[in-house]
């Protein structure tokens, strides 16, 4: 997670910065007291949120918002202010959140919690897959394509098992009522070409009437939720895999 934080008052920064890292000690926090620096240095980066003080000179929270905002849309932006009258700017601008000074754990908690945009999970392999609301799988960020969209279903059922085997019969049950045993492995072929052709085959694995996934192979945001990753947590808003039935996923021994 990168998070910017900007407040022309070098203690009040410090002070901020401070809290910030308490909340989130594994992020990577850019801090400034110069807004147009603020804006120059980050121009070309991707930015989870920013903590921006209000009464700035040169550019003031309130427009520095809006120009990290044609960068980052998705940006999400929380005022740090010692007044509450510029509550209706920013929410005029769709901020996340609003910090009154001085700023505390429990507040910056709180909105972190909150958050109006998803935080993305830094990659750390090939393949990352996201479980919280539509099921969707990715190759260095690009949407994989499965040649049908049953393949893509049964690869999800997969990433569910959390590399525990699955044969033929359980999967026919998952994915139809009626027997179509002979049309799965064509699923399982398209799924075996499709990571071929991406580069990432070893990911899935066919042995005998099983198969399953190697889940240290794949970035996941439910597996990452499961290991108690505190953005992963942030990004659950109680959906998991929507376009599937048998999807359930069992939160309540994770928090």
């Amino acid at each position: 997670m990168k998070i910017l934080l900007v407040d022309d008052e070098q203690l009040q920064l410090i002070r901020l910065e401070n809290t910030v890292k308490k909340v989130l000690p594994d992020a990577e926090i850019l801090s400034f007291t110069n807004p147009k620096k603020a804006y120059e240095d980050t121009i070309d980066m991707k930015l989870d949120i920013a903590f921006l003080d209000i009464e700035m000179p040169l550019i003031n929270g309130i427009n520095l918002a809006k120009k990290l905002k044609k960068n980052n849309p998705f940006i999400n932006v929380i005022f740090v202010t010692a007044y509450d009258k510029y509550a209706l700017d920013a929410y005029n601008i769709h901020a996340s959140g609003y910090v009154v000074k001085p700023v505390k754990v429990e507040k910056v908690k709180k909105e972190l919690d909150a958050l109006k945009y998803e935080v993305e999970l830094k990659p750390t392999k090939l393949l990352q897959v996201k479980c919280f609301g539509n099921f969707e799988v990715f190759k260095d960020g690009k949407p994989l394509k499965f040649h049908r969209q049953k393949s893509k279903e049964l690869f999800a059922y997969l990433v569910d098992r959390e590399g525990s085997s699955a044969n033929i019969n359980e999967l026919n049950a998952v994915l139809w009522e009626e027997d179509h045993k002979s049309y799965l492995r064509n699923l399982i072929v398209d799924i075996q070409e499709t990571l071929k052709e991406a580069g990432i085959e070893d990911v899935f694995i066919k042995r005998y009437s099983e198969c399953f996934i190697d889940p240290t192979k794949i970035d996941c945001d439910a597996y990452e939720y499961k290991k108690g990753n505190p953005d992963a947590i942030r990004m659950y808003r109680g959906e998991y895999m929507i376009q599937y039935s048998w999807a359930i996923f069992d939160d309540k021994d994770y928090y």
